[in-house]
This record gives structure tokens, sequence and C-alpha cells, in this order.
């Protein structure tokens, strides 16, 4: 005798509650995973200055990669690293003293071993002039600023008692990595100058970045707002608190959609 089939209940079952308990579970659970990725992975970033023009603006709010130039690890064996390169834009813990916990950011020009100086404010690298359409050179356009200055674009022939804002402690150890008319950069370290080198306070004035001090490389640009050139300088709570309105008001306007997004190289 054949079997007759039960019939299947069609309602749908009722849908368990979350309990409170779970759903604090579930918020620790993406807190931490966030903290971790920005702590570790990717990192925030703002230009202040204008050291980086025309590459980076101020006002470029950029998103910074942790993990490439980190030492590898067993644990993240899918964690592409590589080592720097010259070229390379890096963010890095400014190598003074005076202020350990400053962000800065550069443009890699020599690793260790290489042999650099300047000429007119153009770079030579192992006595080659290098081809940089990204860099600001010394001109006669009635600005002071961006006109010749013998330190600065002479770099390092000039004593540095002919330059300003020279750090004491790079005034001292500056002779000692001189070879001829060149500066040899040690093992260890890099040697980074702004892309903007007329206004760029740079390896020429606090010396060598060491490799412990860098952080990462900005990859992209994700938000650009018209930012003052002295607002980095505004440090009073009221000043931050007017600035936080003043890119509430005019956030569609002061935005430059056009770099959002925007590649850093």
């Amino acid at each position: 005798m054949p079997k007759t089939s039960q019939p299947h209940n069609t309602e749908a079952e009722p849908r368990r509650e979350e309990t409170p308990l779970e759903s604090i579970a579930s918020i620790c659970t993406v807190i931490v995973v966030g903290l971790f990725i920005l702590s570790f992975v990717f990192q925030n970033f703002e230009i202040p200055s204008a050291s980086m023009v025309q590459t980076l603006l101020i006002g470029d709010h950029v998103l910074v990669d942790r993990v490439s130039f980190a030492p590898p690890t067993h644990w993240m064996p899918f964690v592409h690293y590589r080592d720097i390169r010259r070229g390379d834009i890096i963010v890095f813990y400014k190598p003074n003293p005076e202020t350990p916990d400053l962000f800065l950011v550069k443009r890699v020009v020599g690793l260790p071993g290489d042999r650099i100086h300047l000429r007119s404010g153009v770079l030579y690298l192992n006595g080659v002039a290098q081809n940089e359409p990204y860099a600001g050179m010394p001109r006669d356009d009635g600005d002071p600023i961006d006109s010749y200055q013998p330190y600065r674009d002479d770099f390092p022939s000039i004593p540095t008692t002919m330059g300003n804002d020279v750090t004491a402690s790079w005034a001292l150890e500056l002779p000692t990595h001189i070879q001829g008319d060149d500066l040899v950069v040690p093992p260890g370290k890099v040697f980074a100058m702004g892309d903007n080198r007329t206004v760029s306070l740079d390896g020429r004035y606090w010396g060598f970045v060491p490799r412990e001090n860098i952080v990462g490389r900005p990859l992209f640009v994700y938000w650009s707002f018209e930012t003052p050139e002295d607002q980095m300088d505004k440090t009073g709570l009221a000043d931050r608190i007017g600035f936080m309105f003043h890119v509430a008001i005019h956030f569609l306007d002061g935005t430059r959609w056009k770099r959002t997004l925007h590649l850093i190289k």
C-alpha cells in the first residue's frame, strides 16, 4: 500500500529576536574589526601644508596604506609587502626629538648608498640630473620665497649657516655624510623632499628618515576641501570649532569634487 505524503507546513517559523547581549556583541565585533583596520591596515591623513603641491593640496584627505612597507609577517601571508623605492610618497614621523609625534608626507629621492646633490634646484642622483616634472623649481616670479636661495637650491655644497630653519642636530650631522659634492644616504635610512621644493621644509633641513619612522604610503584622495594655508597654525579650540562650522556650511561649494578618488603618484 503506497505511503501517503504528509502535508508540508507552509507557515514560516517565527524569527528569533536578537537578545540585548547579542546586539552588544555584534556592535563590539564591528568596532574591533574597524579599529583593527584603522590601526594596522589603513589610516586617514590630512595634508596640512603646501610642501607637496601640485601632487597633494592643502585640505586633501588621503587614505594611507600601513601594510605594504611594514615588516613581513607569517600570520598574514596573503598581504602584499614590498621595499621602499625611489619616487615613493611616504607618510612618516618627523625625525626630530622636538616633535616626535608629527606626521609628514614627502617623496623619497634617495635610498641607502645613493649620492645626492642639487644644483639650482635640479636634483642629481648618483651624478645624473633627474627629470621631475612634479618638482617646483626656483624662479623669478616676484615672490622672494620662489627666488634662488643658495642653501636650499645648491644643497649640500652651501654651509648650513646660510640656511634658515636648519635643526641644530642636522647642522652637526650633515658634514659627516658628505663625500665630495654629494650627500650619501646611510644604511637603514632614506632621504625625502617635498615636491614643492621652494617651500618644503624637508630632509635638507632636518636630515634622513629612519626606516622605522615610515608609517606607510598614501593611496588616494577620498575627500578634498579648500583649506587656508594658515589653518594648521590655528590650534585654539575656538579656531577649530569655527573651521568645523565653516566646513559644515560650505561642504558642497568648498569640496574639490574633481579630486575625489584621485590616485597619488
